[in-house]
């Protein structure tokens, strides 16, 4: 990589708290590695500001809750984590935004109906809450309805106002901080990127923007229970992503589906989500733990493994169905918060289905282990319910289980099943169907070393799935931007 680049500040910005952000943390650090000046700023509800450093990197994780005008000192640094997908974690910005004039026009549109079928609904101690939320809909619908005509895409301002939570946070940071390029990581962050750019060009400074769009938007599965939040947010990206001087995204499918989305003049450049290729030297400290040992399973006995986000449409209750026709196979989840209600859901489920005592709940270790951490199972899951996102992108845990020369079983969820079977490194079952991956499974553990075989020899995928090569391309992307371009001689 090209050096001597450390005057140039680079600010990194994302909606978490960094920790559980693989994707995040990879970029920043190699980044620093490659001699910018970075500051990565994440934003949470976290009781204090936090500071530390990844390699070079500066780390600060700004408090969205901190009552106004306190500053805390910086905390030691946590434990960077890896096995998040590139979707990110969920941290920030949840709380609802009034609607003012809006919710008035709504209310009175469906007054009668709305209203009082809402109150039934409540009073009715067996109805599920869903059904209440269901019937405020209409009201919310009209609520969107009334703002994109009189705003256009600047409606997200009445529909999700928390979104200035962002800006109010990290907006006097980053003109502080004066950088030469803002990296701005996923949608929320973009406004608040585009805005400290307008600023800094106002005082005369030459600031760049690179938008790093982990996710489409408007296949995403939208992170509050309401009308106005994917709406909203598509009106705030369409507002903002023309300030963008460069967009990069995870996959080649999501280019061509940003260019032809927001007109963009240039394609996108693709990172994928790649882990670290593994460190030629690892001291004893460094050294992943041993998978098996964490879960008491003997070498052996059949291990599936499943590591990331935990969530409905991630599918993992499929796999702890499955387990039900596998009998002796045991199930590794490793997880951000082995405590979290949606985890406790599935033990309890596998509970009930008598398999409780085959699945062993592990806590995500730092990214930089976690490949030979997961090295140590027989089989890596990725049995993704069908959702437009899951169909277009290959996840960050698709490249760590290949990485750990896992073979891989998938749901047909496009774009990873194509791959699956292109290169012939696992089997694909049909979505939410517990006997096809029991199949699939038993497929791979009839004859496991036809699908490692695919990870060596000349072919294989596995040097151009490394971070290593992604942060090629950034590092490059980041010197065509802030070069200057000569002018053209006079005649």
């Amino acid at each position: 990589m090209q050096r001597g680049t450390a005057t140039r500040r680079v600010v990194m910005l994302v909606d978490n708290a960094v920790e559980g952000d693989s994707r995040v943390q990879k970029a920043a650090r190699s980044a620093a590695d490659a001699g910018w000046d970075v500051t990565l700023l994440g934003c949470a509800h976290v009781d204090a500001e936090r500071r530390w450093r990844l390699g070079d990197a500066e780390v600060r994780v700004l408090p969205l809750d901190a009552p106004p005008g306190v500053r805390a000192l910086p905390s030691p640094a946590p434990a960077g984590v890896g096995g998040a997908d590139d979707a990110g974690a969920e941290s920030a910005g949840r709380r609802d935004g009034g609607v003012g004039r809006a919710g008035r026009i709504g209310a009175t549109v469906r007054r009668g109906g709305v209203r009082g079928l809402r109150r039934r609904l409540v009073a009715r101690g067996g109805l599920a809450l869903r059904a209440a939320r269901l019937a405020r809909r209409p009201v919310e619908h009209a609520q969107v309805r009334y703002w994109q005509a009189r705003l256009g895409d600047r409606a997200w301002r009445r529909l999700e106002p928390g979104l200035w939570a962002y800006e109010r946070l990290a907006g006097p940071v980053i003109d502080e901080l004066r950088p030469d390029l803002i990296h701005a990581h996923d949608f929320r962050m973009l406004g608040v990127a585009a805005r400290a750019v307008d600023r800094a060009r106002a005082q005369g400074r030459s600031v760049k923007l690179v938008w790093d769009a982990h996710e489409w938007l408007p296949g995403a599965r939208p992170r509050r229970d309401n009308a106005r939040w994917l709406p909203a947010h598509l009106g705030y990206v369409r507002e903002y992503v023309g300030h963008a001087d460069a967009v990069v995204t995870v996959s080649d499918t999501l280019a061509d589906l940003l260019v032809r989305d927001h007109d963009l003049p240039e394609r996108p450049t693709v990172l994928l989500n790649a882990p670290v290729a593994e460190p030629a030297h690892v001291t004893a400290a460094e050294a992943a733990p041993d998978l098996r040992a964490r879960c008491g399973v003997a070498a052996g006995t059949p291990l599936l493994v499943y590591s990331g986000a935990m969530a409905v449409q991630r599918g993992v209750d499929t796999a702890v169905e499955a387990l039900t026709r596998l009998p002796g196979v045991h199930l590794a989840l490793v997880v951000a918060d082995p405590a979290a209600g949606y985890v406790r859901q599935v033990i309890a489920r596998a509970a009930r289905l008598g398999v409780a005592d085959r699945v062993h709940v592990l806590p995500y270790v730092p990214h930089r282990q976690l490949v030979a951490f997961l090295a140590a199972a027989d089989v890596g899951l990725i049995p993704l319910h069908h959702w437009p996102n899951h169909e277009i992108a290959l996840i960050t845990k698709f490249f760590e289980y290949a990485h750990a020369r896992l073979p891989i079983v998938v749901s047909d969820v496009r774009t990873m099943a194509d791959t699956v079977r292109a290169t012939g490194q696992g089997e694909v079952f049909r979505a939410r169907d517990a006997a096809d991956l029991a199949r699939a499974i038993r497929a791979v553990l009839a004859d496991p070393a036809r699908y490692r075989a695919a990870y060596e020899g000349p072919d294989s995928p596995l040097p151009g799935w490394t971070w290593e090569s992604q942060a090629e391309r950034l590092n490059a992307l980041y010197h065509r931007l802030l070069t200057p371009t000569p002018l053209p001689r006079a005649r």
